[in-house]
Order: C-alpha cells, then sequence, then structure tokens
C-alpha cells in the first residue's frame, strides 16, 4: 500500500463530503432493489465514520477557537443524520419510506456540507483561521479513520449514537 501524502483535516472531510454526495448519486440511479441496499450501506457506513471523526477529533480541537454556536449546530445535525442512519440500516428497500429516507438523508447531508464548507463565514473558513495546526489533526483524523472503516469492515460499526437528543441524554 502506497503511503498517502499528508492532507490536512479540511481535505480530509471535503474528499469524504466528495465521496457520499458520488454514493447519493448512484443510489438515486441505481435500479435494482439489491444494488439501493449495497450503495445505502456504504452511504451510511461512511456516513457513520465521518460524523466520529468529527465529533472525537475534529470539533473538539475546534471548540472555543471557532463560533460555538455553529459546532453546537453541526452535532444536533449529526444527530438528526444518525436517526435515518441507524432506521435505513435497520430496514431494507422492500420497507416502506426506505428511499424516502435515503432521499432525506441526502438533503440533510447537503445542507450540513454547506454549513461547513461553502456559506459565508463556515465552519471550515474558521478553522483555516483558527490556531490550530490542521496538518496534525488530518494525520489524526487519518489513522483513526483507517481504523474505523477496518472495524467496519470485519463486522460494522455499532449504530450511531445520539449525543444532543433528549431521549439519548436520559
Amino acid at each position: 500500500m502506497v503511503a498517502e501524502a499528508k492532507q490536512d483535516a479540511l481535505k480530509l472531510l471535503t474528499e469524504d463530503h466528495r465521496r457520499v454526495e458520488a454514493l447519493f448519486e448512484a443510489f438515486e440511479k441505481a435500479g435494482r432493489d439489491s444494488k439501493k441496499e449495497k450503495l445505502a450501506r456504504e452511504i451510511c457506513t461512511e456516513l457513520k465514520v465521518h460524523a466520529m471523526l468529527e465529533e472525537e477529533i475534529f470539533y473538539p480541537a475546534l471548540r472555543g477557537k471557532i463560533e460555538d454556536d455553529d459546532l453546537d449546530e453541526a452535532l444536533v445535525e449529526h444527530d438528526g443524520a444518525k436517526v435515518l442512519i441507524n432506521d435505513i440500516e435497520a430496514g431494507g428497500p422492500d420497507e416502506e419510506f426506505y428511499e424516502a429516507k435515503v432521499k432525506v438523508l441526502k438533503e440533510q447531508i447537503e445542507h450540513h456540507v454547506k454549513e461547513e464548507e461553502r456559506q459565508s463565514g463556515n465552519i471550515f473558513t474558521q478553522a483555516r483561521k483558527a490556531d490550530v495546526d490542521l496538518e496534525a489533526l488530518g494525520a489524526q483524523m487519518a489513522a483513526r479513520k483507517a481504523e474505523l472503516m477496518q472495524m467496519a469492515e470485519n463486522g460494522g460499526l455499532p449504530p450511531a449514537q445520539a449525543a444532543t437528543l433528549t431521549e439519548a441524554r436520559a
């Protein structure tokens, strides 16, 4: 395996965003239920890993250095997506609302990505201006991502855990 070139945290997260966008597009074009299910499971895995990277490493590194309200909103958005991810993973394409859930998840993720990387004053722009070593953070995130993807391949990741929702804290 070729050693990966150094990449900062923002590049790693942006690449994840593009990968998931491509998977959603493939899901929309897929004809067979078996193909849709495979793509939906891949989307869910990618999103679970991505959320874990942001929640375990990226957001804590930015806390107090960028707008906390933006980080809080991002965490709540993650939790909304996690509810759908768990539902999608527990179901299948023959179930009622399956495709609708994937579509709504796509819309939630598009909104989240817009707030992270495209809006004026977005999280990524704030991170670039903050006193944070984005390369060191990227290395830490890449190592954790490799570990999580290995877990996913070897038996799967546990269900996504919501942290901000009232019943998750009860």
